[in-house]
């Protein structure tokens, strides 16, 4: 297999497991050599609601981005997560994916919300500059808020297939060839994954667990992209990347005072033999 090198974008919580302390060590666990560019460090992530500490990073990308223009450093994919403010995301655009390679890939996780709400310090301006990042990726990776929010579709609890293939259709619309969704639950007892592939969707049902864990669509979205880079289909990608994140949470559920994160590293053995699996 090509030994791959991957730019991650998105910030550092220096403690609570998501962003880049997620990232990082599971792609590098998919066997992916893994630069990372921060876009913002934040002493805790921002579930801890005070008095947590914010650096946006905005002003320091230009400069990072002109040494590697100069080094010719480039990437086999550019894979973006949570992003510090509205006007880095130009710079994402304009200077980030002018280092991709020519045949590289860029998978966007439109990280800036969840069930039915924006996270802290985003609004709708800031939307509005991640539909044009969103609509601009080869993979887009959003949970059931981010799609809502990206494509101006009311947000529901309860759904059924024609309300998320309207949305699917939408970013097709826009120039999206490959969509992932996060957390589709057509029954009470079930959630899944529907893939959409150039509209030819599919879906993958999995169990469903009610525990809210902070950092589990940062380890889904990583583990994707590491196994999709690692040489699995989208729909195999999608498959591995649900059941290791649900192995990581049920790690998590007996530890009621682990309430900030996921306890993803013990299982990280778990990836690895899903990926060595043919």
């Amino acid at each position: 297999m090509e030994y791959k090198r991957i730019l991650t974008v998105q910030d550092i919580s220096c403690v609570g497991q998501c962003s880049l302390t997620v990232a990082l060590p599971i792609l590098s666990a998919c066997g992916i050599e893994t630069a990372i560019l921060p876009s913002a460090v934040l002493s805790t992530h921002t579930a801890w609601t005070k008095g947590f500490t914010f650096r946006d990073l905005t002003d320091d990308i230009p400069a990072i981005t002109e040494h590697w223009t100069r080094e010719n450093i480039e990437f086999s994919a550019v894979y973006t997560g949570y992003l510090g403010s509205a006007r880095q995301i130009d710079f994402v655009m304009d200077n980030v994916f002018d280092r991709l390679a020519d045949d590289g890939i860029k998978i966007v996780d439109p990280a800036m919300g969840d069930n039915g709400k924006l996270y802290t310090g985003f609004d709708g301006e800031y939307v509005n500059e991640m539909k044009k990042l969103a609509f601009s990726s080869d993979i887009l990776l959003p949970n059931i808020t981010e799609a809502a929010l990206l494509t101006g579709s009311s947000y529901r609890e309860q759904y059924d297939c024609a309300y998320i293939e309207k949305m699917l259709y939408t970013f097709h619309a826009q120039g999206v060839p490959t969509v992932v969704l996060t957390g589709v639950s057509y029954e009470p007892e079930c959630s899944g994954v529907v893939i959409s592939e150039n509209g030819k969707i599919s879906y993958y049902r999995h169990e469903k667990i009610d525990k809210m864990c902070h950092g589990a669509g940062d380890i889904y979205s990583s583990s994707f992209t590491g196994a999709y880079l690692s040489g699995k289909t989208i729909y195999d990608a999608a498959v591995i990347a649900a059941d290791f994140t649900l192995s990581c949470i049920k790690n998590t559920l007996s530890d009621p005072d682990h309430w900030y994160g996921v306890k993803f590293e013990p299982v990280l053995s778990q990836l690895i033999e899903k990926l060595n699996n043919k």
